[in-house]
């Protein structure tokens, strides 16, 4: 299918994005790295009568400022999983990043184009919301953060204001004894997650978790955090044993459709095994981050 007409306009600034969005309306679409607005204007899904372009809005660099990494929007994803800051202080930030699509769409997409297109299967809105990310966001009334708890709505869905533009995402950094992960299943690689699990774990010195964090893509109208796992977690010593209660308690009322990909059900066994894999991975780094900075305390 060919894509219905519009008018193409390129923004200068994120400040002139939002100028030329509040001067076209609903019409308009933004565009960044294309890779999920593209296919929908093919199919013709999304008809807009202006594209705004805003790839060349600005031109920044991923930064640590303290215990905050500041991930700029129009970072391309093959970036944010070759970058060796990422991969110092938020390794599963990089991880997730790399599992993204195929090297085309990971060559062109952004990471705040993904965020704002909020795909429930996608990997990177479950990574947000379990590293407790803030999206940053500007529009008419200025710049605002909002917790990646709150920006996700529904399906394709955020809070964002129509004349809102993603800038940034900002990640707290995990301490020496805390490690994240992210794993998924896909059909073939390139597709979109069966399901997909992040977890964030901290490790106590006796040995007993001292702190978790669950988020799951694939498995509802949007990520979700799992509780109920983070719950059984906590204060629990960090053994397979613990892990496995936790993965059951990390699916236990989920129900997702039924789709070409995948039954519900299936995709509830997976979830399950993937969150078993991801705590127990999370954990080992944690450890090792720990004997790490063991070390270096001992050689100072």
């Amino acid at each position: 299918m060919v894509m219905a007409p519009f008018d193409y306009v390129r923004a200068d600034s994120f400040a002139d994005a939002v100028r030329l969005l509040a001067e076209h309306g609903e019409e308009a679409k933004l565009l960044a790295g294309g890779q999920s607005l593209l296919p929908m204007l093919n199919l013709r899904l999304a008809r807009p009568s202006v594209l705004i372009d805003i790839s060349a809005a600005a031109a920044e660099e991923i930064t640590l400022d303290g215990d905050r990494l500041r991930v700029p929007a129009l970072t391309r994803h093959r970036d944010l999983a070759a970058s060796p800051l990422v991969r110092r202080v938020c390794p599963m930030l990089s991880e997730a990043a790399g599992l993204i699509g195929n090297p085309r769409v990971r060559n062109l997409g952004t990471i705040g184009g993904s965020l704002a297109h909020a795909d429930p299967a996608a990997e990177l809105p479950a990574v947000m919301l379990a590293l407790s990310a803030e999206i940053e966001a500007t529009g008419p009334d200025g710049t605002r953060r909002i917790p990646a708890a709150d920006f996700f709505t529904s399906y394709f869905t955020t809070v964002l204001d129509e004349l809102e533009v993603v800038t940034a995402v900002h990640l707290p950094v995990p301490g020496a004894r805390t490690a994240g992960t992210f794993t998924e299943l896909t059909r073939r690689a390139g597709d979109f997650a069966v399901a997909g699990v992040a977890a964030v774990l901290t490790l106590d010195p006796d040995g007993t978790v001292g702190g978790a964090t669950l988020a799951l893509c694939g498995m509802a109208e949007r990520p979700v955090r799992a509780e109920a796992a983070e719950r059984a977690l906590l204060g629990a010593p960090a053994t397979p044993a613990t892990y496995a209660t936790a993965a059951r308690a990390a699916v236990e009322g989920l129900d997702p459709p039924d789709d070409v990909q995948a039954s519900g059900a299936y995709r509830v066994r997976v979830a399950e095994v993937l969150t078993r894999r991801a705590l127990t991975t999370a954990a080992a780094q944690a450890e090792r981050g720990a004997a790490r900075a063991g070390n270096e305390g001992e050689t100072r």
